[in-house]
């Protein structure tokens, strides 16, 4: 989920609370109280926090970048508006009010924004360095780009703007974001989203011949979104002080807000994924990634994404779950313990939860482990850094929500020394560096021979390394040798490296030395990389023909299925895409019987865990979780959706039945669409006699005319809505005579309010029964709950936290528990699903205090369609009730 709005739903009224976090020790007395946004805080044991200031509160924005200059003074940004600087009182200070100014920028009127619009600031050499995400215009002439602002006549402001580097695409909130120093302190790496055009740059440390390198068929995101955006996606470069020499570092991102080193001088980031394609095959959850030399991560728009199998691009560290990754940042410099220290601290702007990841060295790269560190209800979490007291500090805010500035440090017993010890870099990393010494500074003698070992290495980040370094190196002086290599592991990265760059006159000679290989002999990992080698001389240089085309379908075609859901996915998808004879009723027999791995996507945080932690969010995730699509099946669907030969009338109807019925699955809100684009796409191919059977076969008859959607008979809300108060609601309910019943319950299962409520006998049942509402509660009462649901909470339906001995937090509504465990719902959409937490594991637990009720559920209605609502409310669904009069 990157950084973007999902689709707002809205739940009816009362319905289940959901989240106020407890500081620390929840029993513990503090000497003075703690401020209301302090209070809600989940910290770990021994850490406390402090509210520093709300700029909501001084019409000073949204805050989303943070840096500390010279003199330890913080720099803020206001996504829309200026940089502001403060001056921050020292931990514990009697008053934490700090000072706070706007600085004034450029040469320009007071009144004028300077420098603003920005999500990325940077103080170093001397400088302020900016990323601005903005369209210039009268009120801030400043377009997209990298600016650099200095103060040269010493009166402690930045008088001095200079344009780095214009960037071009749709930036916005997927434009440039963050920077940081390099470990030695004499360069800058910058990080860009996936609407940020990839500028010219001095140097590619990833050979710049990136393309889409996907046979599956294409269906971009149905909805639109990055439908313009092709290969490499989202990136990071280093750059020099002055901006003069870019040298592109790593591609494939689909929208890494930030980027930091540890202390061995290793890059991570975390990146977002598409919350849109949830359900999907294609989907990714959000990830910390090890960002190398060269490295690519495989984003491309739609259903293009690249497995993490896939061995050209890298996999993940750690796969986090569902979220909106904006801030990460190494504790380094932290008064931490020393556990602390080293973490990465990863930043999820949707649910609320900063997350402390500990690297451990595992051969070239590292492996991971994560806890909840920092969570809270709502935290809208953006920006972060260590500051010069060794505090953690935090900023919320972003889309112009209440923006608030936090400060944690540690109180604890454990030693918090700041380690000064240098870091031993493991052999496998020194190794990979040494390999990605080529891949920078041109061809180099001997080149070919050092890496040519490497090839074949076991470790998939030497061997990713080592194959970069090849493509450095000019194509005539190892495609000879790449042909004539009998060792298949190196044969196959060789291939790889070669149709990159190879004309489509060497295609011949490249899939013969491909087909021979002994394919029973391999692993399915390195059967699964010689099929991507395939894959790449297909999309590269064509579908051969004759003979050679024949052979292909001979070499592979024994091999599918292979009892294997990655190799047949990567069979399938290649079989379909030369025209094999039964690859369609081979993957028919597949489509009606795929399951998926036990551990498919599997992820640090549960889905469900983060249904109560933000009302905006978490009810998209409840519906998906309801029906989930069965991910194998919808990927071979698409693959045979562009099939053109070997149907029968049979295999067409099993098709399209499936792809009827798969309609009924719940993904993300562009799962509908993909699945109208596949049946659309494989109508294609039918005779046009045929084409009104299959249509109606397939669920025409089901969707909107765009195809996105499933018709919903019920009738719906016409708007236009408006965001309601009491005081402009109250007045319409003076008179509710005449009003309509049958649009009453209309608006009633619109806003969702049956989901969850029953009336009459009928809806959900985890809110209480409205049916006696009217006899019970005025028309203010009423109003007030829906458009305020936090003033009144019933806590028959409260939502509880369970504090767990390990850190994190667990929340659901409690339903039973025994004498060792509890049972708890965490699915409003299928409340029947419990989970049992073991009361050994839970240090704690305690109601809720915020509901997550959306206080928006009537903003979709227009005037009429509000009273409706009320009247059906008021009478409780009876049609003798005097509002039908």
């Amino acid at each position: 989920m990157s950084y973007t709005k999902l689709t707002l739903k809205f739940l009816s009224l009362f319905l289940i609370t959901g989240i106020l976090f407890s500081c620390g020790k929840g029993t513990e007395e503090e000497s003075k109280p703690l401020h209301p946004k302090v209070a809600k805080l989940k910290l770990p044991e021994g850490f406390k926090a402090e509210h520093i200031y709300s700029p909501g509160e001084n019409e000073q924005g949204s805050w989303v970048g943070m840096t500390f200059d010279d003199k330890g003074r913080m720099v803020v940004t206001d996504q829309y508006g200026s940089l502001y600087r403060l001056e921050i009182p020292a931990i514990g200070s009697d008053s934490l009010a700090p000072k706070v100014e706007k600085l004034k920028i450029g040469t320009g009127p007071e009144d004028k924004i300077g420098m603003g619009f920005a999500q990325g600031v940077l103080f170093a050499f001397n400088s302020l360095y900016v990323t601005v995400n903005h369209n210039a215009n009268e009120t801030f002439d400043k377009g997209t780009g990298l600016y650099r602002l200095q103060d040269l006549d010493g009166d402690d402001q930045y008088e001095q703007i200079t344009l780095i580097k214009s960037l071009q695409g749709e930036p916005g909130e997927h434009g440039p974001h963050s920077m940081i120093l390099s470990p030695d302190k004499k360069s800058i790496f910058i990080v860009a989203g996936n609407h940020v055009d990839v500028p010219e740059m001095n140097a590619y440390r990833i050979p710049r011949v990136w393309n889409e390198d996907n046979v599956f068929p294409v269906i971009k995101d149905p909805r639109g979104h990055a439908n313009s955006r092709m290969a490499p996606g989202g990136w990071i470069a280093q750059i020099d002080p002055e901006g003069k020499n870019w040298e592109l570092f790593s591609v494939g991102f689909r929208n890494a807000y930030d980027i930091s080193f540890n202390e061995a001088g290793e890059l991570f980031t975390y990146d977002s994924d598409m919350e849109w394609d949830f359900g999907m095959p294609w989907y990714r959850p959000t990830r910390i990634c090890h960002v190398t030399s060269g490295s690519e991560f495989g984003w491309r728009t739609g259903n293009q994404k690249w497995s993490p199998n896939y061995p050209d691009n890298l996999p993940a560290t750690l796969n986090i779950g569902q979220g909106s990754p904006t801030n990460v940042m190494f504790g380094t410099g932290a008064k931490f313990p020393e556990k602390y220290q080293k973490a990465l601290y990863a930043f999820d702007w949707s649910f609320g939860i900063i997350y402390a990841v500990s690297l451990t060295p595992s051969g070239a790269t590292y492996s991971a482990t994560a806890e909840e560190f920092i969570s809270g209800s709502p935290l809208p979490l953006t920006d972060g850094e260590i500051g010069p007291d060794g505090a953690m500090y935090f900023m919320t805010g972003g889309r112009r929500l209440e923006s608030d500035l936090y400060r944690v440090y540690y109180a604890g017993d454990e030693d918090t020394e700041v380690s000064s010890a240098s870091t031993e870099v493991p052999e496998a990393i020194q190794t990979r560096r040494k390999l990605e010494e080529f891949h920078t500074g041109g061809p180099k003698a001997g080149a070919v021979d050092f890496v040519w070992p490497y090839l074949k290495d076991e470790d998939r980040f030497i061997q990713y390394a080592a194959r970069v370094a090849l493509e450095h190196q000019p194509i005539n002086d190892w495609k000879d040798k790449a042909l004539a290599e009998k060792d298949p592991k190196i044969l196959t990265q060789a291939m790889i490296a070669m149709a990159r760059h190879a004309d489509k006159s060497q295609q011949p000679q490249m899939l013969q030395a491909i087909m021979g290989v002994d394919y029973g002999s391999l692993s399915n990992m390195d059967k699964q990389n010689l099929i991507r080698a395939f894959e790449l001389t297909l999309f590269r240089q064509g579908v051969p023909a004759g003979d050679l085309k024949s052979q292909l379908v001979a070499y592979l075609n024994p091999n599918f299925p292979s009892n294997d859901n990655h190799l047949d996915r990567a069979l399938s998808k290649v079989l379909v895409y030369i025209d094999a004879p039964d690859a369609v009723s081979k993957s028919i027999t597949l489509l009606k019987t795929a399951k998926d791995d036990a551990d498919y996507q599997k992820t640090f945080t549960s889905s469900s865990d983060l249904i109560l932690r933000n009302p905006q969010y978490g009810l998209d995730i409840a519906e998906m979780l309801s029906s989930v699509p069965p991910a194998q099946q919808s990927y071979l669907a698409t693959v045979l959706g562009n099939a053109k030969v070997g149907w029968t009338p049979e295999l067409r109807e099993e098709y399209f039945t499936w792809i009827h019925d798969a309609f009924q699955y719940k993904g993300g809100v562009s799962y509908v669409g993909f699945v109208d684009r596949a049946r659309k796409m494989a109508l294609t191919h039918v005779p046009k006699s045929d084409f009104e059977k299959y249509n109606e076969m397939s669920g025409a008859s089901l969707l909107t005319g765009s195809g996105n959607d499933l018709i919903v008979s019920d009738v719906q809300p016409v708007g236009p809505g408006r965001r309601w108060t009491v005081e402009e609601a109250l007045p319409l309910m003076a008179d509710l005579k005449g009003r309509d019943l049958v649009k009453g319950k209309a608006m009633y299962a619109a806003t969702l309010c049956q989901s969850c409520h029953t009336m009459k006998g009928e809806g959900g049942i985890i809110g209480p029964d409205l049916t006696q509402l009217g006899t019970r509660f005025s028309a203010k009462d009423i109003l007030d709950a829906t458009i305020n649901p936090n003033n009144t909470i019933s806590d028959q339906y409260a939502a509880t936290i369970f504090y767990m001995a390990d850190g994190s937090s667990v929340l659901g509504k409690l339903t039973n528990e025994d004498a060792d465990k509890y049972f708890i719902s965490q699915n409003p959409f299928a409340p029947d699903i419990l989970r049992e937490i073991p009361k050994k594991d839970v240090k704690s637990k305690k109601l809720s205090e915020i509901s997550i009720m959306m206080p928006g559920m009537i903003n979709r209605l227009n005037e009429e369609e509000l009273k409706d609502l009320m009247a059906y409310l008021i009478s409780g669904g009876n049609s003798e009730h005097e509002v039908y009069k």
